[in-house]
């Protein structure tokens, strides 16, 4: 059986979440891995050890070392539940897993701004994820400066073996049926 990975690429509060849990329940065989959890987590029991700036290498290796093992020791298909906004990042993990047998989806939530602005203004979000910010809005205002400027652009048609976009909330349920039939065909 081929394995899938499928990746979210989008900005805070655009689905993103919400959509790989959905998936989990309807696609067989699958986990979600989300690097939000892994940063409440540090945040919990390890915030002493947290960088003061730059990447959040602690982070980075508990997410890595997460999706090493379901790679290589489970059959499951991977739901990387990430924003992915960077494309060097977004390429480099695309081709590990190409070199692991993987075929690769990109799932790109491209919700207009005002959208996410009012689910930030209703959320019940926690904001134990946060290494340096305090509100999804200042996370939101950053993405939105981030957005086409270096490396931060949206997916492209070639980067993966599918491209899934997502631009209003009532596209999630086909998309959704999509990978899952995707994944029966395989």
């Amino acid at each position: 059986m081929k394995r899938l990975v499928i990746i979210t690429v989008g900005k805070t509060h655009s689905g993103k979440t919400t959509f790989a849990q959905k998936l989990e329940q309807q696609l067989y065989n699958s986990v979600v891995i989300d690097r939000d959890t892994h940063a409440e987590f540090i945040n919990t029991f390890y915030k002493s050890m947290l960088p003061k700036q730059g990447a959040n290498t602690l982070k980075n290796a508990i997410s890595r070392t997460i999706v090493d093992y379901a790679v290589h020791e489970t059959g499951l298909h991977l739901i990387l539940c990430n924003a992915n906004r960077g494309r060097t990042g977004r390429l480099d993990l695309l081709e590990y897993f190409q070199l692991k047998g993987f075929v690769r989806i990109l799932v790109h939530f491209d919700i207009p701004d005002q959208v996410l602005e009012a689910r930030i203004a209703c959320s019940q979000r926690s904001t134990a994820i946060f290494r340096s910010a305090s509100t999804f809005e200042e996370v939101l205002l950053r993405q939105q400066a981030e957005t086409d400027h270096g490396d931060v652009i949206a997916p492209a048609e070639d980067e993966a073996d599918y491209l899934f976009v997502i631009r209003d909330s009532n596209e999630v349920p086909a998309t959704l049926q999509k990978i899952v039939d995707l994944a029966q065909r395989l």
